[in-house]
């Protein structure tokens, strides 16, 4: 690369969201969007602007956030993305960066977006002070003391997959439209259970992953928690459809805590292979 050169460069980004108040740059807050920035400065400095694929609430994490910055640097970009590395703090690493393809934008850009959701649930005896011993499941995972009905909360989430207006679970960031594509709402149940290893009773551990053209403030978080009810016996799958079709954020359950949900891919169908 050219002495003195302005690349655009695309990356992909991961991170733990716990001490964050969210991706987007915030005055006197840390940000995933600020922490990324800063190390820009003290490696070229010089401000850059990074643009991000989607603004994740506070605490959420990604596995699979994709950003854009024009960068003065005269190096390789591999050079780029060890020594972007090395200023920032261990909860965010590029995990891969290139040259962004030409007019491409992280957020316009993209086809869909794939978050999951991860939840353990169990009848476990002293179940908060136990959740609290466990550094994974406090800080990635969602708590819930009662068995959950993995039956009935697939069969709730299958209603959600389509092109529907979501209005009842989210607000647009921008705009008016409330209408979205979902492309897979699919719960799992996870056999493996690293957490019984060390003697802890061993809970359900479930993972929702929804994948959808573009998602409404919170939609995730509040699909999540609504499904929960139909687990929890609160709600029959039929309820969540008609809770769909109502139109009406009253008829949501509030969200979900963020430290359940990770943004885990983002698709882009006219750059194949970029990540």
């Amino acid at each position: 690369m050219e002495s003195g050169l302005t690349c655009s460069v695309c990356a992909l980004v991961a991170y733990d969201g716990t001490d964050f108040h969210g991706f987007q740059y915030q005055v006197g807050v840390p940000t995933i969007q600020g922490a990324l920035e800063d190390a820009l400065l003290a490696l070229t400095n010089s401000k850059v602007r990074v643009v991000g694929s989607g603004r994740t609430d506070a605490g959420v994490h990604a596995s699979g956030q994709v950003i854009v910055a024009q960068a003065p640097w005269h190096h390789s970009v591999r050079d780029l993305q060890r020594a972007w590395n090395a200023h920032l703090p261990p909860t965010i690493s590029i995990l891969d960066a290139s040259l962004a393809p030409a007019r491409f934008h992280p957020r316009f850009s993209a086809g869909s977006r794939t978050y999951r959701y991860t939840v353990y649930a169990g009848n476990v005896a002293n179940a908060r002070k136990t959740a609290k011993r466990m550094p994974l499941l406090e800080r990635f995972a969602l708590y819930e003391s009662r068995p959950l009905n993995v039956i009935a909360m697939q069969q709730a989430a299958n209603y959600l997959v389509g092109e529907h207006d979501f209005q009842t679970f989210g607000q647009p960031p921008q705009g008016t439209n409330t209408r979205r594509r979902v492309l897979q709402a699919q719960w799992q149940d996870v056999t493996t259970d690293l957490l019984a290893v060390s003697g802890t009773p061993s809970l359900q551990h479930m993972v929702f992953t929804v994948t959808a053209n573009a998602f409404l403030r919170n939609m995730v978080r509040n699909l999540v928690s609504s499904l929960l009810n139909v687990g929890r016996g609160e709600w029959t799958p039929e309820e969540m459809r008609r809770a769909l079709q109502a139109c009406d954020r009253s008829r949501s359950a509030p969200p979900a805590p963020p430290n359940g949900l990770v943004l885990e891919a983002v698709d882009y169908p006219q750059h194949p292979g970029l990540f």
